[in-house]
């Protein structure tokens, strides 16, 4: 992709904080380098290394989160203020003031397949498919800028860079970033998140849900086996598990109120080795998702006693491994508008547009358990590209202008941060 492939947008309005060309080719070559070592969750131990020299070549001090990976970076406190962060410091009960501005750092372990790329992924089965390594320098670049605004005593409030490691690790590295004070000091935060289809030199936004509800669900089914011929003496485990399979969802939405939009969607259902042998094991493995956050609290209940339902009328014993994942990232209003300000201020008001609610989840939700936040949908595809793209596929990549337009937009909304 080209580093800058539509023309510059001069301010709307006369906020400071401009991306200066140099430090935005910079940027460029940061993405590049970090999507070309990609590293999965809690492995993100050279991408934390190069965010933290970067950020202290600025005369920063980021401070490694405890896992070893991930890291936060404090712009516009004092040295010897009381940052909280710490082994298990929580949400601290020092003065909220702070705007967190939040990137997940960790790739996928999927194949790089853009062959032609002169930055694809160097490391094998392993890429930056979902736009992390963008969500990163967008966040690095804003740290710069606003760093340099506080040494011309332009920062009106402190604002928290957060690094986080293992977004795509369910239940997600937000929580151990969490627990271990992240949110000390901090009144709101804010995050973005690649979309491929939306156009570069926008963002989408959405109040309320704007993605989804996200659990994983592995099942095992047992019973006696035997020969094909005699499926009376056995417990029919494929029919079992075949019934499991097709039955479940519709019970499941037959037992909440469809407008939640909870589903079990199967990936995996392993059975038997021969022909004329019905087994003793079967395994399924699956994903819940669901729309609305009251029913995602109660979707273990219904998924398991619907799974227990089917698999006791055919006398299959269930074993059911129901592992929480994320809920849905409710997008906070007086936030939501506080990046539709700060956009509108930098691009205009063409520049933002609605969307819609993802069926994907995002450990971002996590954060907005404790503090009012909201994501926005940063546009990564290339004015007048027709090719349909998607996340999490090898083929994956981002117009890097889009960069500019997140830096431009976390600067923005940092100098507009009210006080809390």
């Amino acid at each position: 992709m080209s580093p800058e492939s539509e023309a510059d947008h001069p301010a709307e309005t006369a906020l400071p904080g401009t991306l200066p060309e140099a430090l935005f080719a910079e940027l460029v070559a940061f993405r590049r380098d970090l999507h070309m070592h990609p590293e999965l969750g809690n492995q993100e131990f050279r991408t934390t290394a190069a965010i933290k020299a970067r950020l202290e070549k600025a005369g920063l001090r980021p401070r490694v989160l405890p896992s070893g990976t991930g890291l936060v970076c404090d712009i516009g406190r004092e040295p010897g203020d009381d940052t909280g962060i710490g082994e298990d410091a929580g949400d601290g009960d020092g003065a909220r003031d702070m705007l967190a501005l939040r990137a997940d750092i960790d790739a996928l372990p999927i194949p790089d397949t853009k062959s032609e790329s002169p930055y694809r992924s160097t490391v094998p089965d392993r890429a930056h498919a979902c736009g992390h390594d963008v969500h990163t320098t967008v966040v690095l670049g804003a740290g710069l800028v606003l760093a340099a605004l506080h040494r011309e005593g332009l920062l009106p409030r402190p604002v928290r860079l957060v690094f986080q490691p293992a977004e795509e690790v369910l239940p997600g590295g937000a929580a151990e970033a969490i627990k271990a004070g992240v949110l000390s000091g901090v009144s709101r935060i804010i995050a973005v998140h690649c979309d491929p289809r939306v156009d570069a030199g926008m963002i989408g936004l959405r109040q309320g849900a704007i993605t989804s509800a996200c659990d994983r669900l592995e099942v095992s089914l047992d019973g006696p086996g035997g020969h094909s011929a005699r499926p009376h003496l056995t417990t029919d485990l494929v029919t079992a598990a075949a019934r499991v399979v097709t039955d479940v969802p519709a019970l499941v939405g037959r037992r909440i109120d469809t407008r939640a939009g909870l589903a079990v969607t199967w990936g995996r259902i392993e059975s038997g080795h021969a022909p004329n042998v019905i087994p003793q094991h079967a395994e399924l493995a699956g994903t819940v998702r669901c729309l609305d956050i009251n029913a995602w609290r109660h979707a273990p209940d219904i998924v398991v006693a619907a799974i227990d339902e089917v698999a006791n009328l055919h006398k299959a014993k269930s074993e059911i491994n129901y592992v929480r994942g994320v809920p849905p990232v409710v997008n906070e209003p007086v936030v939501t508008e506080l990046l539709r300000e700060a956009m509108t201020a930098r691009r205009g008001p063409a520049s933002v547009e609605g969307t819609e609610q993802s069926l994907g989840g995002e450990d971002f939700s996590w954060y907005l358990e404790h503090v009012p936040g909201a994501m926005a949908r940063l546009g990564v595809r290339t004015p007048g590209e027709r090719t349909l793209r998607d996340l999490h596929q090898g083929d994956f990549d981002a117009d890097e202008s889009a960069i500019r337009v997140g830096v431009e937009l976390f600067t923005a909304a940092a100098l507009l941060h009210p006080a809390h």
